[in-house]
């Protein structure tokens, strides 16, 4: 298996005037989750089209599991998996029934099939709801069946297009378990989402994906890092009271006000400094907070600041994070501190 199991170099795909791809590269180690995150017409299932071998690329190169997907696409299939947005289940059959189907249309024998059939329930813990016919399952536990049926040929490279669309906590949060485990056993995953969280729960790596190009990568903590300072939250009991603090703020000029969530943010260079200035000038005004904590930025603060309007976007340059090598990065933790 080649040092990275999927690389992209300079693909471009184009839908008559508009490049849904315009030069992706894209770099996913073994055995890790690599999440590829992006607003709606970024790019993300046009770039998994063409690495799972249902779309060609108008130009650059793409190799799966050391196969070219141009020349040796047989080859990549029979390395990959591939779960859409939509399920490809039969709702009247059984999720046994389904699982054997696939095993056979993937030329398993009758008994192979049935037994990867009766392997994946129990994995996926399934095995009770087997019978059952797939309409009568939840989002959860049909998202789950699709996922092992995409399974049946034990791939060493598994494509997961924004697998938890539509599902509610409890489903996505089982989709996650599932997708750990398949990691942990040695498969590797690239992941498109516009789900933030599930990037940040799920992802050792992440490219951030805009207009066709990637615009930033890394591990979500250095994604976080790399926007700057950290910030500090101070959520007042009033929110009348947020005007009359924000000048008594060393930060106060930099603020920004929220008045329907009483919040008052800012960008900090020295987190303890910053908190004991803050309870200075809260005690000295007689204002009440609530709560208040340092934060390092969200990572729906990166991907707002990287894919919205603004110079961010405007400049389209590809950053890659120093010290993020995707196979030996071990980023420190967010550190949140509360008062």
């Amino acid at each position: 298996m080649p040092e990275h199991v999927i690389a992209l170099d300079g693909v471009r795909k184009v839908y008559g005037a508009k490049a849904a791809l315009d030069g992706l590269d894209l770099a996913v180690a073994e055995g890790t989750v690599h999440a590829v995150l992006g607003p709606n017409g970024a790019g993300k299932t046009t770039a998994v089209r063409v690495m799972s071998t249902l779309l060609r690329a108008d130009a650059g190169e793409v190799r799966v599991a050391g196969y070219d997907v141009r020349t040796d696409p047989a080859e990549v299939r029979r390395r990959i998996g591939l779960l859409g947005q939509h399920a490809a289940l039969d709702e009247e059959l059984g999720g046994w029934q389904n699982l054997e189907m696939f095993g056979r249309l993937h030329h398993l024998g009758a008994r192979s099939a049935r037994a990867r059939a009766d392997e994946l329930l129990a994995r996926f813990d399934l095995a009770d709801t087997g019978p059952r016919a797939v309409k009568k399952y939840s989002g959860g536990m049909r998202r789950r069946l699709d996922l092992a049926a995409s399974l049946i040929t034990e791939p060493a490279v598994l494509f997961l297009d924004e697998p938890t669309t539509g599902l509610d906590p409890r489903g996505r949060t089982e989709v996650w378990e599932a997708v750990r485990s398949l990691v942990g056993g040695g498969t590797t995953v690239l992941l498109t989402t516009q789900y933030l969280e599930e990037a940040d729960q799920l992802a050792d790596r992440i490219s951030v994906v805009d207009r066709g190009r990637v615009v930033a990568e890394g591990s979500a903590d250095r994604l976080k890092a790399d926007l700057g300072a950290d910030r500090i939250d101070i959520v007042l009991r009033d929110a009348a009271d947020l005007a009359r603090l924000a000048p008594l703020l060393p930060f106060g000029g930099e603020a920004a006000i929220d008045p329907d969530r009483r919040l008052l943010s800012a960008p900090v260079a020295d987190r303890m400094a910053a908190l004991t200035e803050t309870v200075r000038a809260l005690r000295e005004a007689s204002v009440e907070a609530e709560d208040i904590a340092v934060r390092r930025p969200t990572l729906d603060e990166v991907f707002l600041h990287l894919t919205g309007d603004g110079p961010a976007r405007d400049a389209r340059e590809t950053r890659t994070l120093p010290g993020t090598d995707p196979r030996t990065s071990q980023d420190s933790p967010t550190v949140k501190e509360t008062v």
